[in-house]
Order: C-alpha cells, then structure tokens, then sequence
C-alpha cells in the first residue's frame, strides 16, 4: 500500500512540473513575438494580424475572406474605417460575438482589416 501511494505522489509531482514548464515556455515565445513585432514595423505587424485571422476568423469568414457563416471581408476596409472594424471585434455583431480577439491583437487585426480595399 504504500508503494501505491509513493508512485502516486512521484507522478503527480513530475506531471505538475512538467505542466508548469511547458507553460513558461510558451509566455516567453508570445512576449518575445510581440516584442519584436513592435520594433520590425508594417510587415511583421501584417505577418501577425494574418496569422491571427487565420488562427480565430477563417472558420466563419473563409480562408480567403471571402464569406461563409460571417461576411465577406475581403474589402471590408472600403465599408468600414478602423475603428468601426475594432468595434466589432470587440463588441460583436450579428451573430458574431464579441472579444473573440482582444487587446493588441484586435488592434493589429483591425488595422489589417481596414487596409483591405
């Protein structure tokens, strides 16, 4: 019996430091891409805001941006100005709903989003 419980305790201890590590590594890869976003310039800054979309939009707004359960944003930057783009993304509308991109990235996306044409 108490073997039982000294396994038990050894691996939930190393499953607790491994998650706890795994977590640290992927905070410093974030912070360090937003940190050298900020200092490249437009085309990193574009590389992110892709990057993002693709990550959070493409399920209801296409791969291309074309329109499907969303609209079509492929030229939403001619209807919308930035800051309207950055309303929506933060406050929903018509059935999308809100802050699913939040803080500098709903800024980069919106930016992004307003120079489409």
């Amino acid at each position: 019996m108490r073997k039982k419980w000294m396994g038990l305790c050894l691996g939930l201890m190393l499953a607790i430091g491994l998650a706890a590590c795994g977590t640290g590594n992927d905070a410093n890869d974030n912070n360090n891409g937003g940190e050298t976003g900020g200092e490249t310039g437009g085309e990193t800054a574009t590389n992110d805001a892709e990057e993002i979309v693709k990550n959070n939009c493409i399920s209801c707004h296409g791969d291309n941006l074309e329109g499907r359960n969303g609209p079509a944003l492929a030229q939403i930057g001619s209807k919308l100005s930035k800051d309207e783009i950055l309303d929506v993304i933060e406050n929903g509308r018509d059935g999308m709903p809100g802050n699913i991109i939040q803080g500098d990235d709903a800024e980069k996306v919106a930016q992004w989003l307003s120079e489409k044409k």
